[in-house]
């Protein structure tokens, strides 16, 4: 890097050095201290919402099981630090899947820019700016879920914001340090250029809050996530974990929505944190190859076999952490077979869902008609262009 600032470099803030940073002399940006002065202030009003990797790994600093989902008590310990209102962004995954899902099938039908490629991960978005930026085309102009569920949240809380006087306040929970990033984009930003994030806060930084406060997780009473946006789908569920994105996708494409095709789908070989999976899915008459790749190596391995010709696909999912968000650099350590817990703990929530694929979300399909098709565009899509 020749002495430059990290600004300076082709780093993509996935945050895995610090991750495996064997002194602790690579550290995070913390915001503990502006989520502390939110959470204190009476004017405003502080809304958060909480990524799926998080709550199967939260739990693990207070000697629960990896793996265990404690949504609920992490909810409540919130309340009690200050916040007015959480909400699940399953919610936002659940959008993405919709609007990535509707996407993927324009393309199909006239051939253009395949393979589609995820762009939940922004390491993942920026590593193609920096790198292969010729790629560009090919990411989905879908939002992350964080960045859709920020932009309809500021959307619906203006009135609210101009009604009593008090400035909605957006923290996310995130299992990644690359989101710190993300919320500072300038594409993230509204009419008068205000993040629809105002602060990201890393699972260990939430662990820390509360250790100040002098919570005492284990004994808390379990509260559920606030209502219009804490419902979601078992298919958003499992976007924190390596496969997850494909398969959600894959559930709301696929016509045949019977409880078997989605056995069908959970084991095409999409799950699991292998480096590079693929597998084929037919819909309606096309058979479609999919490429599920864990970590930048092997994602510049996957798009030399594309330059080189050998290798052609439909749809391809990137995650930079191993496992996917559950691996998050954000997240507590945990060697390898403890993001496969995390992994599990999320796959196990699907199946005790509610339902299981995105578009039957009442309160998404609702909100959409609302809005309408141009609206949902405006406020659901980016475009990258590079830097």
């Amino acid at each position: 890097t020749d002495n430059k600032p990290l600004s300076e470099t082709h780093c993509v803030s996935c945050g895995q050095c610090s991750a495996v940073c064997t002194t602790g002399a690579i550290t995070i940006k913390n915001d503990i201290g502006p989520a502390w002065k939110a959470l204190q202030d009476p004017q405003k009003r502080v809304v958060i919402q909480i990524a799926p990797a998080v709550r199967v790994a939260i739990g693990e600093a207070y000697g629960l099981p990896a793996g265990e989902n404690v949504l609920d008590k992490l909810v409540t310990a919130l309340k009690i630090m200050g916040a007015d209102e959480v909400y699940d962004t399953i919610f936002g995954a659940g959008l993405t899947v919709r609007e990535e899902s509707a996407e993927f099938l324009r393309r199909l039908e006239t051939g253009e820019n395949l393979p589609l490629m995820t762009s939940c991960c922004p390491a993942w978005v920026k590593y193609v700016e920096n790198e292969r930026p010729e790629f560009l085309k090919n990411l989905s102009t879908a939002r992350s879920p964080m960045q859709m569920f920020a932009s309809v949240l500021k959307e619906n809380y203006r009135k609210k914001d101009a009604e009593d006087g008090r400035t909605t306040f957006h923290i996310a929970i995130m299992p990644c340090t690359a989101k710190k990033m993300e919320a500072r984009r300038e594409e993230f930003r509204d009419a008068y250029g205000v993040p629809y994030v105002d602060l990201v806060l890393t699972t260990q930084e939430v662990v820390q809050m509360m250790k100040e406060s002098g919570i005492r997780f284990q004994m808390l009473e379990k509260e559920s996530p606030d209502l219009p946006y804490g419902m979601g789908s078992g298919a958003a569920e499992i976007f924190g974990t390596s496969g997850g994105v494909a398969e959600a996708v894959i559930r709301c494409c696929t016509p045949d929505k019977s409880k078997n095709a989605l056995r069908e789908i959970s084991i095409l070989g999409l799950r699991g944190d292998a480096p590079i999976k693929e597998t084929t899915v037919t819909i309606g008459d096309t058979e479609l190859k999919l490429a599920v790749v864990n970590g930048l190596a092997n994602a510049r391995k996957l798009l030399k076999k594309i330059d080189e010709g050998e290798a052609f696909y439909h749809l391809i999912e990137v995650m930079t952490c191993q496992g996917g968000c559950v691996g998050g650099a954000g997240q507590p350590y945990g060697l390898k077979a403890t993001k496969e817990k995390r992994g599990d703990g999320l796959h196990q929530s699907d199946n005790a869902a509610m339902f299981k694929r995105a578009e039957r979300n009442p309160i998404v399909v609702r909100m959409m008609a609302e809005y309408g098709e141009e609206r949902c565009h405006e406020l659901l899509h980016v475009s990258y262009r590079g830097e």
